[in-house]
């Protein structure tokens, strides 16, 4: 055949792919979520195999493990005792909780560790959502109103930055208020800008014993159907302070992330959910998917579209790989 160009000449060697390959990920690029519980001894997590329930004992030393590894930073959720929680859900705001205990706890061992947190009421509702309930409504400005409080709470323990997960109206512009009257101008906010009313969160909520006890999130989280509001989201959230915008789920919603980058030029979070990362951990252990390759694919894969770091709980095994 007489063909002057020949695309497969750059992909004849791993040297020649290297040199021309478009998209890089690296350590650096990965956020390490954490589970976390007020006990002094760790818990598997039966919804996500290979996950567990930290002490603050042990958090501390899973995050040393994953500074050691490069990733530059973790994300804290809570499992409530139900005790704690509230139709008010007071506990999110308390100082000697266990999420400020928890950051107390990492700052001091590792200064460097970029800490953030979700800023959300359902571990700590009694009703399991992330705003307050009243004869079936989510309500928007009195929830907003607590979680000026929880980033507060927070921001004083020294968390880095504060991840708004809840999907209320206004809640941006609400806690850089808050924050910076405070004096705590250098925190950083990572809005949770596009976050959909997903069936892949289902495992999450069974590790963290939250999910609703009635009625479900889709008054406040999006629906999956729509993609031209996430840019709506995105210009709100950005004309409100937000520092950083995510996506979550992440795998099924790779167009949003593509859109979200061509919208924006703030840095782009994207959240690999449990439910994404329960599916290739069961087909793996099933020996239908060889799970390091597909691991290292999906994450790819998110960078490709635009992410500019990525909420995994594959951040570890990834991270091994990429040093290899």
């Amino acid at each position: 055949m007489d063909l002057p160009i020949r695309p497969r000449r750059n992909r004849k060697s791993a040297g020649l792919r290297a040199l021309t390959r478009e998209t890089l990920l690296s350590e650096g690029d990965l956020v390490l979520p954490l589970f976390i519980h007020d006990l002094e001894v760790d818990e598997a997590i039966e919804s996500m195999p290979g996950c567990m329930r930290w002490s603050l004992a042990s958090l501390v030393r899973e995050a040393g493990e994953a500074m050691e590894l490069g990733i530059p930073a973790v994300v804290l959720f809570p499992a409530i005792d139900d005790s704690l929680k509230s139709p008010g859900a007071e506990e999110c705001f308390n100082r000697e909780g266990l999420v400020p205990r928890a950051i107390r706890a990492l700052k001091a061992a590792y200064p460097k560790l970029l800490v953030m947190t979700d800023v959300a009421l359902d571990p700590y509702s009694s009703d399991g959502h992330d705003g307050l309930v009243k004869e079936g409504e989510i309500l928007n400005d009195e929830t907003v109103a607590v979680l000026c409080k929880q980033a507060l709470c927070q921001a004083e323990a020294g968390a880095d930055i504060i991840a708004p997960s809840d999907m209320m109206d206004g809640r941006v512009a609400a806690l850089r208020e808050a924050l910076d009257r405070e004096a705590y101008e250098g925190v950083s906010i990572c809005s949770y800008t596009a976050k959909y009313a997903s069936a892949f969160y289902g495992p999450f909520r069974g590790a963290l014993g939250s999910a609703p006890k009635a009625g479900d999130k889709k008054t406040y989280q999006m629906d999956p159907a729509n993609r031209r509001e996430a840019g709506r989201e995105v210009r709100l959230d950005e004309e409100e302070g937000a520092d950083m915008v995510m996506v979550k789920p992440a795998g099924a919603y790779l167009d949003i992330i593509s859109d979200v980058r061509g919208k924006t030029s703030l840095p782009v979070a994207a959240y690999q959910v449990s439910g994404e990362y329960l599916m290739i951990q069961s087909a793996a252990a099933a020996g239908w998917l060889d799970e390091e390759a597909v691991m290292m694919e999906s994450l790819l894969a998110i960078k490709r579209a635009g992410a500019d770091f990525i909420l995994t709980y594959f951040a570890k095994k990834a991270a091994r790989v990429l040093r290899s």
